[in-house]
């Protein structure tokens, strides 16, 4: 065998198995392989957010257990993209995105790659009545795992005030999924 090769083959059955522990909430996701040009992540449900990932480079996900969806803010507003188990997607940089899973046991793999000095990543969230943007936090993306989870804290932290919206006046509810995702579901466009 050449020893030249990046690592041995991987049984995936076997990781999941062993990382099951890991892929449902609070955490919900596991890298792979840690130092390679791609972050090879497994995200399980349950879980709904309020925030959405502005990514800059692609994202490849495969819904392999499950269903999930994605909400998507897009030309002033907002879609959804159902990723029923099975289903491949690849999603373009910068789609302002929110994956929502909220089957439990569902499983995604999602490739994305490193990103080079400089490239930023953000988290944002939006008023779910009108998508007026209410905050938004940029990094420099290392870890997928580690990285975001601050920022989560840093807006649930923020006071009323800093999640009043500036367009309408409603306040995110920080950690109430259920009413930002309740009031989503009344918003219609023309």
């Amino acid at each position: 065998m050449d020893k030249h090769h990046y690592s041995a083959p991987l049984n995936f059955n076997r990781w999941l198995d062993e990382h099951a522990h890991l892929l449902q909430p609070p955490v919900g996701n596991r890298q792979i392989w840690q130092d390679a040009d791609f972050m090879v992540t497994v995200v399980g449900g349950p879980n709904q957010r309020t925030d959405f990932h502005d990514d800059p480079m692609e994202e490849f996900f495969y819904q392999f257990k499950g269903n999930a969806y994605l909400n998507i803010w897009d030309r002033g507003r907002y879609e959804r993209i159902d990723l029923r188990e099975g289903d491949l997607y690849l999603m373009a940089p910068h789609v302002i995105h929110s994956p929502q899973r909220p089957e439990p046991g569902s499983l995604c793999l999602v490739v994305e790659r490193q990103r080079p000095p400089g490239m930023l990543d953000a988290l944002q969230w939006s008023c779910a009545h009108c998508g007026t943007l209410i905050q938004r936090h940029e990094l420099q993306l290392r870890s997928i795992v580690d990285d975001l989870p601050p920022l989560y804290e840093t807006f649930y932290a923020s006071s009323d005030q800093q999640r009043r919206c500036t367009g309408c006046g409603e306040i995110h509810p920080g950690r109430d999924w259920q009413t930002w995702h309740r009031t989503l579901k009344t918003v219609t466009y023309p």
